[in-house]
């Protein structure tokens, strides 16, 4: 028995052109930079410059799916990629970009990572044949903060399997404890107690500060970190004065040896994306396109076809030649569009998110950031949120009060008492100022907190204000009590 059955199917399919779009939104600046060069190095027919103007080129389906040996270029309109009449849109001139003149190289400083500044000191340690390699393996295995957080177990299972190496523990420990001899101090180790401890012992130890802090950070570091005061006091014999004096000394110790240098070494340079100014009370967004060229069709593989055209045969061996430079040609066209597509996204979202968030870019005032979700910014460009994200999440605008990173102007909304809908940013921010007013000796708590934003006319629950202080890195009252 035949049966018929009726089913309907809603699916939407990206085109190869939109995804390239899709991606290219989501780069930086300086990201879209590196790309560029890159799709210059595999397309010749693609090329920096922006004397030449040379037309749009039709979108004939000749692409990599034609793979047929008889090769049928009789269709192939050649004028059409010859044509200089009329000027493309991707040369057309727009307000939305950064002026010429402001164009300039961005520096970069050369800086031995941290990984290189530890193992040029290797040269100053005694080690043997024996021990280089494994100082070189745990030096490797360090982390960026200037730990080592791997288990001996995996370390000697490491170097056995991948280095060949058989080591016991003792001897794994001896070649540590050199590593942990080399420069920033307390690097090499494996919790924040041994960290602190390989720093005091690098001061003078003659020092009775110094002694008590490293016999306390030895043998009662459960108390230090937990900030019990009284604890620390019977227990070393010791007055307040003494314990206040015992961790500002501590303070000024490095909990990341190798923070600094690392980072360093990143060359995470930020290079915004919008440039923002206020001139005569109006706001002005552009475009940052420094160090980013523009780029043009290849004016030799105009001439490729030109030739081609005016051959009196065309042999097998031309046409494949033509259809060759015609898919580079389309290649090339398809990415200066979606360049120039991506700029247009770009615009369209800042301004937009400038409108929105206008008196906050007016003052600088956090408190006058309005709630704005990607729905609402989305809805008033008529685009998807998820191109909205794409934006969002690695984009930055220099703004007069510094380079911001877009995400950071989202936010939820609540409705504090009067009924005015203000956003999570602002209750942060108020947060934030009670915490850094709080008499120290007697920090407020989460309910206290909530209580005083309910004075405010912010209604949040203790749990909230637990939620917020978490984003904001805030530790709990008891450890931000001091002596």
């Amino acid at each position: 028995m035949l049966k018929q059955q009726l089913q309907l199917k809603l699916s939407q399919k990206l085109s190869p052109q939109q995804i390239q779009l899709m991606k290219l939104i989501q780069l930086s600046t300086l990201d879209l930079e590196q790309r560029i060069q890159s799709e210059i190095g595999e397309n010749p027919a693609l090329e920096k410059g922006k004397e030449i103007e040379v037309d749009s080129i039709p979108s004939d389906e000749y692409g990599d799916s034609q793979q047929d040996q008889n090769i049928n270029t009789e269709d192939i309109n050649i004028d059409s990629y010859l044509s200089d009449d009329e000027i493309p849109s991707y040369r057309v001139s727009a307000n939305n970009q950064s002026n010429d003149e402001d164009e300039k190289m961005i520096p970069f400083s050369g800086r031995v990572s941290f990984h290189e500044y530890l193992g040029s000191q290797l040269q100053s340690l005694i080690l043997d044949d024996f021990e280089r390699p494994i100082a070189e393996f745990l030096i490797g295995s360090i982390d960026n903060s200037g730990y080592l957080r791997r288990t001996e177990e995996d370390l000697i299972d490491d170097l056995a399997f991948t280095q060949n190496i058989v080591v016991n523990e003792s001897q794994l420990k001896s070649v540590l404890s050199k590593i942990q001899s080399l420069d920033p101090p307390g690097v090499g180790a494996r919790s924040l107690q041994e960290c602190l401890s390989i720093q005091l012992s690098r001061k003078e130890r003659d020092r009775p500060l110094i002694s008590l802090s490293k016999n306390i950070i030895d043998n009662a570091f459960n108390e230090f970190s937990r900030k019990h005061y009284k604890k620390l006091q019977d227990r070393f014999n010791i007055n307040e004065e003494e314990l206040r004096s015992v961790f500002d000394e501590i303070a000024k110790l490095n909990p990341k040896p190798g923070g600094a240098l690392s980072e360093g070494s990143q060359n995470n340079h930020i290079v915004p994306d919008f440039l923002l100014s206020i001139d005569n009370g109006k706001l002005k967004v552009t475009l940052n396109k420094r160090n980013i060229p523009d780029l043009r069709i290849s004016n030799s593989y105009k001439e490729m076809l030109s030739g081609y055209a005016v051959a009196p045969e065309k042999n097998k061996s031309m046409q494949e030649a033509v259809l060759f430079i015609k898919q580079k040609l389309d290649a090339a066209k398809w990415f200066i569009d979606a360049i120039e597509q991506r700029y247009q996204t770009l615009f369209l979202t800042i301004s937009a998110i400038v409108e929105y968030q206008s008196n906050y870019f007016l003052t600088g005032d956090e408190q006058n950031l309005k709630p704005m979700i990607l729905k609402d910014i989305a809805d008033k460009i008529e685009m998807d949120i998820s191109t909205v994200s794409r934006v969002a999440n690695s984009k930055y605008i220099d703004t007069p009060y510094g380079v911001k990173l877009l995400k950071s102007f989202f936010s939820e909304g609540m409705k504090k008492d009067d009924g005015e809908d203000v956003s999570t940013i602002e209750i942060k921010k108020i947060l934030k100022d009670l915490v850094a007013h709080e008499n120290k000796k007697k920090p407020v708590t989460d309910q206290v907190i909530s209580i005083l934003l309910k004075e405010k006319g912010y209604n949040v629950a203790r749990r909230t204000v637990a939620k917020y202080r978490e984003q904001m890195d805030i530790p709990v009252a008891r450890l931000r009590k001091s002596i």
